[in-house]
């Protein structure tokens, strides 16, 4: 056999060869999507009315609460959300009387400029809590 001829054999052979990082790319994963929480009012169904006026600061909280605590009244001056990672929290408002229990896998939106409280179980509490508030201004008051 002539070299010549060898050329298209060798081309044909080199084409159905693949090597790494010159074959196309494998299909991605497909990515899951869950929409955890989207709401425009708080969980006792107040509607958020504004943002604070100023540069905006995330802050992202683990949050780990003991067994059978009852925590502070308190009230928040920024939106903000939880999702319970593991127990059960009771969170009631002070003016309302409204009590709501919230369970391993499920969001809340938090209340804002109402006081309010947390209650664990028997079991302690892990949740994230997000805020959407700017530098200077407490999570909580």
């Amino acid at each position: 056999m002539k070299p010549c001829a060898l050329i298209p054999l060798l081309f044909a052979t080199l084409a159905s060869c693949t090597l790494p990082g010159c074959s196309p790319a494998s299909a991605p994963a497909s990515i899951e999507r869950e929409v955890l929480l989207q709401s425009s009012t708080s969980w006792d169904s107040t509607p958020y009315v504004r943002y604070p006026d100023a540069a905006p600061e995330l802050s992202l909280l683990k949050l780990k609460i003991p067994a059978n605590t009852e925590l502070n009244w308190h009230k928040h001056p920024i939106p903000n959300a939880a999702y319970i990672l593991s127990g059960e929290l009771t969170v009631e408002s002070r003016d309302g009387g409204q009590v709501r229990l919230f369970k391993k896998g499920e969001a809340l939106a938090e209340m804002v400029d109402t006081t309010h409280r947390g209650k664990t179980g028997d079991v302690p509490v892990e949740l994230i809590v997000f805020y959407a508030g700017s530098q200077g201004i407490p999570l909580s008051e």
